[in-house]
């Protein structure tokens, strides 16, 4: 199912801005490397040109040691892609595929090189884009309605796809 444009992640913004961002990711690193940066200037410096092309808070991101985590390419790839927006009136059906895409694991094609595949499943994953689209328009979104739960007796299991949607569901929790 295709969603509407203003729930789609935006690759197409991501894409345009993303090699300058890790261009500048790489550049500050390597800067770092060679020189250090005790007082942090550079690195003020690096989130200053981030915020400005992107419009985000670069507190969320760990510009410092991203080879811990996720790598440049991923962090760039989160910084490049806009946020999920708060959006009217999103249906039942368009919340099912959003929590259809979270759940299912889509291989891309292999063939597929483009920049939108590349990325694709890192929006689905973690609190990747969807999730912080859901968090953002619902009220009752919970990240570990994803994730494997307990119950009363000890065993474990996971929601369906259409218990999950169930769980949020409710038009008077819209945020």
């Amino acid at each position: 199912m295709e969603l509407r444009q203003e729930i789609e992640p935006d690759f197409e913004t991501a894409e345009k801005i993303y090699p300058e961002v890790l261009k500048l990711i790489l550049t500050y690193t390597d800067y770092s490397d060679e020189n250090g940066d005790d007082d942090n200037a550079e690195y003020q410096r690096l989130e200053n040109t981030l915020h400005k092309m992107t419009g985000k808070d670069m507190s969320q991101f760990n510009l410092w040691e991203w080879w811990e985590e996720d790598g440049a390419e991923n962090l760039a790839f989160d910084i490049s892609l806009p946020d999920a927006k708060q959006v009217s009136k999103i249906t039942q059906a368009e919340l099912s595929e959003i929590v259809r895409r979270i759940k299912t694991y889509e291989i891309p094609d292999e063939e597929d090189k483009s920049f939108k595949s590349i990325f694709y499943n890192h929006t689905t994953f973690g609190n990747g884009y969807f999730g912080k689209f859901l968090e953002k328009n619902f009220n009752t979104y919970d990240y570990k309605l994803f994730q494997r739960n307990k119950d009363k007796q000890g065993n474990y299991f996971e929601y369906s796809q259409d218990e999950i949607v169930e769980k949020i569901w409710n038009k008077g929790n819209y945020k």
